[in-house]
């Protein structure tokens, strides 16, 4: 299938350019009607529940339109349509299958879309955040998934207490726009890798930090290139980012992560979206890693 090229307008680089600082203003917009409903959260040890609720009520608003935007790439990526980050009309991956580790479920983003899908047997949601727990433990209801989905309220450096998932036990890792925010995701990836079955298979879809290289140990040129200076704006803004946005960072090089520092890969589908700009503040990868 092939890949058109597109034009973009001095308006579309600019849009792209000035996003980070839209989102931003945006989420400020939630923090004084956060204190507002609990004012005891400005109290100093009450600063973490006060960054998590206010995340929280951030997201619960955006999360939506995220998922509207995102859908036509994770929907085919989790059902095993999207190759060399092409999407296809017939499967070249499996879909997600038997058990899968869903790593930041958040509220139930994609409980839908995994409910369609009649080769999971027990989907494991692990999601800390205690603000979202609620609505999440809601969605599994709506979406039907009551005795197939377990919420762990836990964080993944801690899923080695949780006694019933053992590792080389998963059969599919699901994340999906959430290792921008894990702590310490070197070592937490390659933690996610060691759950996996000899076979399993790793749906990734995440923003990254800006490409400029080669696909990290793979010798081949990501497409398309990023200028330097696009590298260097995203690392300026990533001062900024994090404090407004749950912790997320936009300059994390979750391609190495994943492909150099977890562990040996069978098959490598990992590329960006077809038509990605160049100019993107926030580009991603997407595809489907092989244990």
């Amino acid at each position: 299938m092939p890949v058109m090229k597109q034009e973009y307008s001095l308006w579309d680089i600019l849009t792209s350019l000035l996003f980070p600082q839209k989102f931003i203003l945006l989420s400020l917009t939630f923090l004084p009607r956060t204190i507002l409903s609990q004012p005891s959260l400005l109290l100093p040890w009450n600063l973490p529940l006060l960054k998590s609720l206010w995340f929280t009520r951030f997201w619960s608003f955006v999360g939506p339109q995220v998922r509207e935007n995102s859908s036509a790439l994770v929907i085919p990526l989790l059902s095993g349509h999207i190759s060399r980050g092409i999407t296809h009309p017939s499967p070249i991956h499996p879909p997600l299958s038997g058990t899968v580790l869903e790593i930041g479920p958040g509220s139930g983003m994609w409980l839908p879309t995994l409910s369609q899908i009649p080769s999971i047997t027990k989907i494991y949601g692990v999601e800390p955040n205690e603000g979202n727990a609620a609505s999440l433990r809601q969605t599994v209801k709506t979406a039907g998934l009551e005795g197939r989905y377990n919420v762990i309220p836990v964080g993944i450096e801690d899923l080695e207490v949780v006694e019933h998932i053992e590792k080389g036990s998963v059969d599919s890792v699901m994340t999906v726009m959430c290792l921008c925010s894990i702590p310490e995701p070197q070592k937490n990836i390659k933690m996610l890798y060691e759950y996996l079955k000899p076979d399993g298979k790793w749906y990734v879809y995440e923003h990254v930090k800006t490409f400029d290289g080669e696909l990290p140990g793979q010798g081949e040129p990501w497409e398309p290139k990023q200028p330097k200076w696009l590298g260097w704006y995203q690392s300026f803004m990533n001062i900024f980012w994090p404090h407004f946005v749950g912790g997320c960072e936009m300059c994390r090089d979750t391609s190495k992560y994943l492909l150099q520092d977890a562990g040996p890969w069978q098959e490598v589908d990992l590329a960006q979206p077809a038509n990605s700009p160049w100019f993107q503040t926030m580009p991603h990868i997407i595809g489907v890693l092989t244990k």
